[in-house]
């Protein structure tokens, strides 16, 4: 029996399930739209597609680096239980090998890309998971780092993936004070998060809205009532500093110097193994940030139970 493209957006709305799914249930099913959905169901793909509408917001962020290529992943799942699944770890660290060697220019590319081991791609594979773990998976994000030298790092397990990618002078990549210094440093990206990686980085119009901001607290200060606008002017441009030194990597103290920056750290230890060293980029991801999560209340939930 043959079947229509009507006949595959009918089954598509019945069951959540992909198109392309869809359209190989019904080649199985000969057309017949009953047996089609019996077919997903066999293989579990509408309990997949159900499953997908849940909120995942927890998971692992994950970092590394494979011959020379930074990755930092974020794979996120429904529950913090099923993010120390061995099973769910090992397809998280799998994805950024697949991101290191495939190059995907994005999500979608990424989701074809074959899964190693197997005959399945990468979105196939996710949807394994789901069946046989129970919750909904989704690869969320990715950073790809080809060119410098990557330095990861993962904190407490998966909730913070870090990769910052230094400029090296030829020769001095595998020196223990440069691979020491990429590691202090992304464990300050981890604990500081910082928004910008220099203060050149950051946006006139940021800088002019906080100048902003910054102006209306001065004048509504009574301390400030008898101040000249020249001196409160002043005032500004020192809580400007203040803003770059808590928002931008190089102008933050070094969590580990006596009241240095990062900025003087890295030219100190550039200084030491004779060469000049610079961050070129960073990337933080922490698990589910920005994700709203389904707040339940286990209390009324059980109240409408026993009415």
């Amino acid at each position: 029996m043959a079947f229509s493209a009507q006949d595959v957006k009918n089954l598509r709305e019945m069951t959540g399930v992909g198109m392309m799914d869809c359209k190989k249930a019904l080649t199985e099913a000969d057309g017949d739209i009953d047996k089609a959905v019996e077919w997903l169901r066999e293989k579990g793909l509408a309990a997949a597609q159900k499953k997908a509408g849940r909120i995942a917001a927890e998971g692992m962020a994950y970092a590394e680096v494979f011959d020379g290529v930074g990755v930092v992943v974020e794979v996120n799942a429904e529950t913090d239980f099923v993010a120390k699944n061995a099973l769910f770890v090992d397809f998280v660290k799998t994805i950024a090998l697949v991101v290191a060697k495939e190059n995907p220019a994005g999500l979608d590319a990424l989701m074809t890309c074959k899964y190693p081991g197997t005959e399945l791609t990468v979105g196939q594979m996710q949807q394994e998971k789901v069946l046989v773990i129970g919750e909904n998976i989704k690869i969320r994000r990715f950073v790809r780092y080809a060119a410098g030298l990557s330095i990861p790092y993962v904190h407490m397990g998966g909730r913070i993936g870090v990769i910052i990618n230094l400029d090296v002078p030829a020769g001095l990549e595998g020196r223990d004070e440069v691979i020491g210094l990429g590691k202090d440093l992304a464990m300050q990206i981890a604990a500081m998060n910082p928004a910008y990686r220099d203060k050149s980085d950051v946006a006139s119009s940021v800088i002019e809205k906080e100048k902003e901001i910054l102006m209306v607290q001065a004048k509504e200060d009574p301390k400030n009532a008898n101040k000249p606008d020249n001196i409160i002017e002043k005032m500004i441009l020192g809580r400007i500093g203040k803003f770059y030194e808590e928002n931008c990597l190089l102008q933050q103290a070094f969590v580990k110097g006596d009241k240095l920056s990062v900025e003087r750290h890295i030219a100190e230890v550039g200084k030491a193994v004779g060469g000049t060293l610079a961050v070129n980029a960073f990337t933080r991801f922490e698990k589910g940030e920005g994700i709203e999560k389904k707040q339940d209340d286990f209390a009324a939930e059980i109240a409408s139970l026993v009415k």
